[in-house]
């Protein structure tokens, strides 16, 4: 039994540690499960560059075939291409290979539906029901297809981005940026995307063939690197992406990281200064997008944490712009996901458009302390720790959108289950520190009393 403790189950796909719970026995049934949920038709397959990816890739395509679809393959792709790559070629569906932010060892499949989105939860519990049944159409060795390779889609992602955007006035800046890939699946795109644009690129992590030199995740505390970086070489600014390239960092011209709110609010606040509309986050996204949002009069709706969440209510609400606070921007009518080479064009056409420095363009927005921990449970103890809380904040702004979310006018703390991992999440933000310090403290009394 112990060996499938690492096996996640969520509505953004399988993921686990290989060599442990992601065995390929496990990869070629959920493949055969996808397969059969979407039908015999063209499935495309996308992988980041994490040393088992020929094991998962293999295991996939098995099991793709093994049902009758034929498999597209991108090879080393970011996840964003593999999604625009779905929907403008009318495949079947697609499979990005990825373990996205978590460490080397674990490896995942995201499974995307025809309509190049994240399968929604209602449509991932079908395909877990179909996996667990095992009972797979397997054709007959006259009936198998043959895998495809496809090399044309990383340019075309790249093109479509950059037509979203005025090129001409990007390139007339010739800015000078420094490019933290991870040596993940953007290592030749994103330095490539940004020359066409008309950057002087300094790259830094950018070999698909090496192991990830920090944490995948592009949080502040693992960009030093690319700060020094930027210093050394007098670089306008930086861009840091994930291993998937579905998000996006940004460091300012002293090396010093913009946080992980900025990129959102950066991209929400040049869309809307050239169209007005509705701007969709998830909960634990900064309220700095209200601040924003404000300003030009619109509204901002708030959805539970995960991609799929944010795009369904981009669309029916007909927002433009939106994305969750950890730097994954979302901009429908380019690419109906995360995606971090929307998010570059767009911070580079505001800064083209406006002139000035990235941190200057930052500092016009009210900077708020986000504090993030997380706290160990077991399942069954979550409900309940939950209720405590709101129990003792019940005379304040409740929302159970997702989890417990308490809110004030200029602060706000939310606590949730994590749906990949048996802990709560504890999310404070406040004007100072100091003040997110003791929201955050308060939580920990209330979840945990005994602490």
């Amino acid at each position: 039994m112990h060996q499938h403790l690492s096996l996640k189950v969520t509505t953004s796909g399988v993921r686990g540690i290989i060599g442990e719970s992601l065995s390929p026995q496990i990869l070629t049934s959920f493949a055969a499960a996808f397969g059969t949920y979407c039908g015999t038709g063209p499935i495309v397959i996308a992988s980041d560059t994490r040393p088992s990816r020929e094991l998962v890739r293999h295991a996939v395509l098995a099991g793709l075939l093994s049902v009758g679809c034929t498999p597209v393959d991108l090879g080393i792709a970011p996840a964003p291409t593999l999604m625009h790559y779905v929907r403008t070629r009318h495949a079947f569906g697609g499979i990005c290979l990825s373990g996205s932010h978590n460490p080397i060892e674990w490896n995942a499949l995201k499974f995307i539906g025809s309509d190049g989105m994240v399968l929604p939860p209602n449509k991932t519990a079908e395909l877990v029901d179909l996996f667990h049944q095992g009972a797979f159409p397997r054709v007959s060795a006259w009936e198998l297809s043959r895998v495809k390779l496809e090399q044309q889609a990383v340019a075309d992602h790249l093109q479509a981005v950059r037509r979203a955007v005025q090129e001409d006035r990007i390139r007339s800046r010739g800015f000078r940026v420094a490019v933290d890939c991870c040596n993940g699946a953007a290592s030749l795109a994103a330095p490539q995307f940004l020359q066409d644009l008309g950057c002087t690129v300094l790259p830094l992590y950018t070999d698909p063939h090496r192991p990830f030199p920090r944490s995948p995740e592009p949080l502040p505390a693992h960009l030093s690197a690319l700060g020094a970086l930027v210093r050394e070489q007098q670089a306008d600014f930086g861009f840091a992406l994930d291993a998937d390239a579905d998000r996006l960092a940004v460091v300012g011209s002293d090396g010093q990281p913009l946080g992980e709110d900025a990129t959102i609010a950066l991209a929400v606040r040049h869309v809307l200064r050239k169209d007005s509309g509705p701007v969709v986050v998830d909960m634990a996204c900064s309220r700095i997008v209200e601040d924003i949002a404000a300003g030009f009069g619109v509204p901002v709706y708030r959805t539970r944490v995960g991609e799929i969440h944010v795009v369904e209510r981009m669309r029916q609400c007909g927002a433009r712009i939106g994305g969750e606070g950890n730097g994954g921007v979302i901009a429908p009518e380019i690419n109906p996901c995360r995606d971090s080479f929307v998010a570059m064009a767009l911070l580079l056409e505001a800064l083209a458009t406006e002139g000035g420095t990235v941190d200057a363009m930052r500092s016009r927005f009210p900077r708020y302390a986000l504090l993030k921990e997380k706290l160990d449970f077991l399942a069954r103890e979550i409900p309940t720790a939950l209720r405590r809380l709101q129990n003792f904040f019940r005379k304040e702004t409740v929302d159970r959108t997702d989890g417990i979310k308490i809110v004030w006018p200029d602060r706000w703390l939310l606590a949730r289950a994590s749906s990949t991992e048996p802990v709560v999440r504890v999310i404070a933000e406040a004007p100072t520190e100091k003040e997110a310090r003791q929201l955050m403290q308060q939580a920990f009394e209330c979840l945990r009393p005994s602490l």
